[in-house]
């Protein structure tokens, strides 16, 4: 019986072998971001999709509110828009997870099905962007589970207005790699 308890207990503690981490490495340091795949397979896979693709390497955080979310995806840092693929569907009502502190959603326009490469994250819990509390919500499709002090340093950063843009770092928050970890 001991062989067999052996055998299995590493089994029960293992994180899910579809679980996926990206490694952010930004001018502000490092922080790690782990994607539920199961609960957001869309917005997931979209995601590591744009990740594999080597997309956000080199854009940035371009937009920054205090108490509320940062958010990048989309932007060079002279404020060029990346050409993206087509937008995914929203997720936000069958995935049931919370726009909570150090969570990443999806950016979108008023089209909830307008996602495409740009995300956010959440610097404070905002229920209001929830599914249950705004239909049709922000798809949530991760969590930010070290470096949470990076995230804490950009959303302290000076900002201001940038041609038609507001709420824009005044020194560009450049994302240098995003990458899978092994």
């Amino acid at each position: 019986m001991k062989n067999i308890l052996i055998l299995v207990m590493p089994f029960l503690f293992c994180p899910s072998a579809t679980a996926a981490e990206v490694v952010f490495k930004t001018v502000k340091g490092t922080f790690v971001l782990n994607i539920d795949e199961e609960k957001a397979p869309v917005t997931a896979q979209n995601f590591i999709q744009y990740v594999q693709d080597g997309f956000f390497d080199g854009l940035i955080f371009h937009r920054v509110i205090p108490g509320f979310v940062i958010q990048g995806g989309g932007f060079t840092s002279d404020m060029q828009p990346r050409q993206t693929r087509p937008p995914i569907v929203n997720e936000a009502a069958a995935s049931g997870l919370k726009n909570i502190k150090y969570s990443i959603s999806m950016a979108r326009t008023n089209d909830p099905n307008s996602a495409t490469s740009q995300f956010f994250i959440n610097v404070n819990n905002n229920g209001a962007l929830d599914y249950d509390k705004n239909p049709p919500g922000y798809a949530v499709f991760g969590q930010i589970t070290e470096g949470q002090s990076v995230i804490d340093t950009i959303v302290a950063v000076p900002t201001g207005n940038r041609g038609p843009y507001q709420d824009v770092p005044l020194e560009p928050v450049v994302i240098n790699e995003a990458s899978l970890r092994p």
